[in-house]
């Protein structure tokens, strides 16, 4: 599912298990070294997940040790992203020629915890969820704002090295599995343009959703 959603250029490798091969390089490992079992799973697999990935687009693996912001370093020449939820885990990466920035999310595809919308959402956007959940009912719209949010920011923040929060975002979700992001504030220089937005797409299937963003050069 993340792969249809991303340009060709972009190379993805998913997992909906934890595979008993995958396994962390020490640096890696010291990061999780007092994590809860569940945490060390989902690290090892989305890190596993990246090492094949790698492998299939020709470049060398390095320890993915998170930076800052929880974000990770990425191989020199490579930019990529990384998501788990339960039941999934997925990287997705590409060559900085090919691409500027990539983010990727999944979510179960389920309505957001009581409270949360209201803490990630604009009142416009809520405006909008209630109208797409009167046309097309069953669809979680709540958690793909979510999700494309979370994309949002995985894109933006190699980009920029800043935080964006919720509401410095403005979304637009559309029936036929695409958003628009409009940045509300000033967005970052790529290629000599300054970009006011992000355009990305979404699916649902098998009781996942994912949204996924490509940055071109």
């Amino acid at each position: 599912m993340i792969g249809d959603l991303l340009p060709d250029v972009v190379v993805t490798e998913v997992a909906y298990d934890d595979p008993p091969e995958a396994r962390l390089e020490p640096a890696e490992a010291a990061v999780v070294a007092g994590a809860v079992d569940k945490r060390r799973r989902e690290f090892t697999t989305v890190r596993h997940c990246a090492r094949t990935a790698l492998a299939r687009l020709g470049v060398p693996y390095r320890p993915l040790v998170p930076g800052l912001r929880g974000a990770p370093s990425w191989p020199d020449g490579v930019v990529g992203s990384l998501t788990h939820c339960d039941g999934f885990r997925a990287a997705a990466v590409a060559r900085a020629g090919d691409l500027a920035s990539v983010g990727i999310d999944a979510e179960p595809a389920l309505p957001l915890p009581e409270g949360v919308l209201e803490v990630v959402a604009l009142p416009v956007e809520r405006q909008r969820l209630a109208a797409l959940a009167a046309a097309h009912p069953g669809t979680p719209w709540d958690r793909i704002l979510f999700s494309a949010k979370e994309s949002v920011y995985k894109a933006w923040f190699p980009l920029t090295g800043l935080w964006l929060d919720f509401e410095e975002a403005e979304l637009d979700l559309s029936p036929d599995g695409t958003f628009a992001a409009r940045l509300l504030v000033p967005g970052p220089e790529v290629g000599g343009r300054r970009l006011k937005g992000f355009d990305g797409r979404w699916a649902v299937r098998d009781g996942l959703l994912a949204t996924a963003i490509a940055v071109s050069p």
